[in-house]
């Protein structure tokens, strides 16, 4: 059986840089926690980050490949580097993932460490831009497939298309 190592925010847990969770409420979650598919981490708790955390970007408008090519800082709001910790917090997922045989991947977007689709510019205002966090790009390095929250059909309709190569 195909795994997917999700967000644990997305799963319920308060463990974003606020405290909060963002529970992603969609029936192909309720039925991959059924099957055993879900493998739920935390990257930034997984390196020994607090809850609650003070914000962190990726700064100068820079994304998570940047930050594993070491042209790149995660800093937070107050301006503490905290990149040596968002790089090991993706060496701890991509751990997880390989280990339990994760396939794929279903991150919060937005996130310095999981966003998939968007990170935010490292100026703190709010704007978006195209990119990875430094999770997420290391694992799409290692050839796992990494969908965010905002793309769970698009996970659901490349689960099915792959385990019926498999089953066929």
């Amino acid at each position: 059986m195909n795994k997917i190592l999700v967000s644990a925010c997305l799963m319920g847990h308060a463990v974003r840089y606020d405290g909060q969770a963002k529970p992603l409420l969609h029936p192909a979650i309720a039925r991959w926690v059924e099957e055993g598919r879900l493998v739920t981490i935390c990257p930034e708790m997984s390196a020994g980050m607090p809850v609650p955390r003070p914000p962190a970007e990726i700064e100068g408008g820079a994304d998570g490949e940047a930050v594993l090519g070491g042209t790149a800082r995660v800093v937070e709001i107050s301006g503490g580097d905290v990149t040596e910790e968002f790089v090991q917090a993706a060496r701890n997922a991509l751990t997880l993932a390989t280990e339990t045989g994760c396939r794929y991947a279903l991150l919060i977007d937005g996130s310095p460490s999981c966003g998939s689709g968007f990170v935010y510019d490292g100026s703190f205002s709010g704007q978006k831009l195209a990119g990875s966090g430094v999770t997420a790009a290391l694992l799409k390095q290692a050839g796992i497939a990494v969908y965010s929250d905002r793309n769970v059909e698009m996970l659901v309709a490349r689960l099915a298309a792959d385990e019926a190569d498999t089953a066929g």
